[in-house]
């Protein structure tokens, strides 16, 4: 399902291009254009140098893949403390509203953190494959590096619950916590679940663009999305488990071998985040995306088509 290919930089590299497309020869790309379309297009000049400019991005991969390990690993330590019954915590805490609230609040500076650790600084900090292709879409990030985002936030989140589950061992698997598993609440259903997902995904991603794109502001954006992923766990999670994300999903049904109305979570958080993306291109024009990065006031470099210092 997900390959991981490493390579000398020494080796011959002819077969890399099996997996980059021909050069699309196209200076100029439409106002609007489908995912579909957009991810047929060649980003290359030529093969070779694509294969090249892949390569020496894997550093960025590996953040992408270790930053969303990361917070499957706190989402799981959060979990037990206060969801499994028998955490000193749980049973201090009666109200699951205040639960909620706390693990919110652990979750929300959890990913402020890591958007402004080195790591996120550097990789962009998307942990997200609706965050990545919403980017793609808008020109931003190329075909290849997307690509490669999207196999490695997958990789991340499998890979970080089984460490988790490493660590911690039954607590995380007790029925209660179950691997911090994502499914829609109780007398809510799968279509409710569905439009909560595609609800708050949009929200989150036009907060991203407003933010990241307004100078004045642009500072704030690590914190904002903290603090909307605090609320959002504390108010939302009761109607779908608040995922907002395809591979945090994808990482907890793995472990579980739960797939309960999996579809949800990668419908919901792609056509919200798609949407909101377009939406913001169509009505602030698309020179007013300026980056893919969610934290751009640093030195890392930036391997994406951005425009932030111009």
């Amino acid at each position: 399902m997900v390959g991981v290919i490493v390579c000398d930089l020494g080796m011959q590299i002819h077969w890399w291009a099996w997996f980059i497309p021909l050069p699309r020869g196209i200076s100029e790309r439409p106002f609007a254009i489908s995912l579909i379309d957009h991810i047929m297009q060649s980003s290359s000049s030529s093969p070779s140098s694509t294969a090249v400019l892949t390569l020496a991005n894997w550093p960025e991969y590996l953040m992408e893949a270790a930053c969303l390990g990361l917070f499957m690993i706190s989402a799981s330590v959060f979990g037990v403390l206060l969801d499994y019954p028998q955490s000193p915590l749980h049973q201090a805490i009666e109200s699951a509203s205040l639960r909620r609230a706390i693990g919110g609040v652990a979750m929300g500076i959890s990913a402020v953190l890591l958007i402004c650790s080195p790591w996120g600084k550097r990789s962009g900090a998307h942990m997200n494959p609706a965050i990545t292709l919403t980017f793609l879409t808008l020109d931003k990030i190329k075909r290849q590096d997307a690509i490669f985002y999207v196999v490695s936030q997958f990789t991340g989140a499998v890979l970080g619950i089984q460490i988790a589950d490493l660590l911690i061992g039954m607590p995380l698997r007790h029925g209660t916590v179950n691997y911090v598993v994502t499914a829609p609440g109780e007398g809510y259903g799968p279509w409710v679940a569905l439009g909560a997902e595609f609800a708050i995904s949009s929200l989150m991603m036009l907060m991203v663009l407003f933010i990241s794109n307004n100078s004045a502001i642009s500072r704030l954006t690590p914190y904002a999305a903290g603090a909307m992923v605090a609320l959002y766990i504390w108010i939302e999670a009761p109607v779908s488990g608040m995922s907002m994300n395809p591979a945090r999903t994808f990482g907890s049904a793995v472990a579980a071998q739960d797939w309960t109305a999996l579809w949800i979570y990668f419908a919901g958080p792609l056509l919200g985040m798609l949407l909101a993306g377009q939406l913001y291109a169509r009505c602030f024009g698309w020179h007013r995306v300026l980056c893919a990065k969610l934290h751009h006031h640093n030195h890392e470099r930036c391997i994406f088509r951005c425009n932030f210092m111009e």
